[in-house]
């Protein structure tokens, strides 16, 4: 009897954990959503519907539901930050260009200015000449003072203009402070450029040393993923894919995206070291992949085809003509 009160109490001790844990993690959810940073109400409106919806979810989900949950939360959260990173390069660009045609008209008034303040002057100086030398009283008083008129006006636009050249120094300063500031806000771990076949190709034709080895991918699934979910969801799959190729490899890999779906890495490394790092690649990197779809989490699968070209002191071209054999449809 003692013992069954004992398990009893356990049982209810671990359900009321089970609810005060579901209890905070839907307020994490909820929280995430309410204090998500505002970018774009295109970009932050979604993005806390699908967290509130999340959290609505959570809350009446059972075990199954919550572990799959782990994989959308992280889909969502990955997806506002590269979008918020996207956003801010497209501001800081904006910002950029604007602070370079302030700086243009800065330079364009200071070029003129010199010019035109000179030949004022100049023309002031001629009717100060005038005055003196003409015979008549009146006429004397009159382009005196004209000239007086004009050397008063021609000092208030001077101020004038050095305040505006001012405010506008300001504006570039402030204009690249925003820049610094908004360069280390998308300073993050997003997805890693790669070169087109045509700038591959020339790397392959300028090799300088013949130790080198090409590790050829043919990544299937990029095109169905784009079919059976959306464009978003295939670009998403490949942002991921790359990312963990490019942590698959040693820093001194040059990676290329030859197609759609093909992919040529340059590896200064023998042979069985590139085959080894392709036998790596097979092993982790095929499979199914989180990917975030109108706020639910979609697994598209990526099915990889591995080959190892080795250089070997081979012409340039003959390389690129083993690649495009096994990169070329079947």
């Amino acid at each position: 009897m003692i013992s069954l009160r004992k398990n009893v109490d356990e049982l209810e001790r671990c359900l009321q954990t089970r609810e005060l844990t579901l209890d905070c993690y839907v307020n994490a959810l909820r929280n995430a959503a309410q204090y998500a940073i505002d970018l774009d109400p295109q970009l932050t409106s979604p993005h806390r519907e699908y967290l509130n919806k999340l959290a609505a979810e959570a809350a009446i989900a059972g075990p199954e539901q919550l572990k799959e949950s782990r994989a959308t939360v992280r889909g969502l959260m990955r997806d506002y930050r590269d979008k918020g990173a996207a956003f801010l390069t497209k501001l800081r660009d904006e910002l950029a260009g604007t602070a370079n045609a302030l700086q243009e008209i800065l330079e364009g008034m200071s070029q003129g200015d010199g010019d035109h303040e000179l030949a004022v002057r100049t023309a002031l100086a001629s009717l100060r000449t005038l005055s003196t030398t003409t015979p008549d009283r009146q006429l004397h008083e009159t382009v005196a003072a004209a000239a007086a008129s004009i050397e008063q006006s021609l000092e208030q636009i001077r101020k004038q203009h050095q305040i505006t050249v001012s405010q506008f120094l300001t504006e570039i300063r402030v204009l690249h402070k925003r820049i610094d500031a908004l360069e280390t806000a998308a300073t993050i771990d997003g997805l890693t450029r790669l070169f087109n076949r045509g700038e591959m190709e020339q790397r392959i034709r300028s090799a300088t040393s013949s130790a080198y080895c090409l590790l050829l991918i043919r990544a299937s699934g990029l095109r169905v993923a784009s079919v059976n979910f959306s464009p978003g969801v295939a670009a998403e799959l490949t942002g991921a894919f790359t990312k963990r190729l490019r942590n698959s490899l040693p820093e001194s890999a040059v990676l290329g995206r030859w197609g759609e779906e093909d992919f040529v890495i340059i590896l200064h490394a023998a042979k069985h070291d590139a085959l080894n790092s392709g036998k790596f690649v097979a092993e982790h990197l095929g499979g199914s992949y989180a990917c975030i779809q109108n706020g639910k989490t979609v697994r598209p699968m990526l099915q990889l085809r591995i080959g190892v070209v080795d250089s070997n002191g081979d012409k340039a071209e003959k390389v690129l003509g083993r690649v495009t054999d096994f990169l070329s449809p079947a």
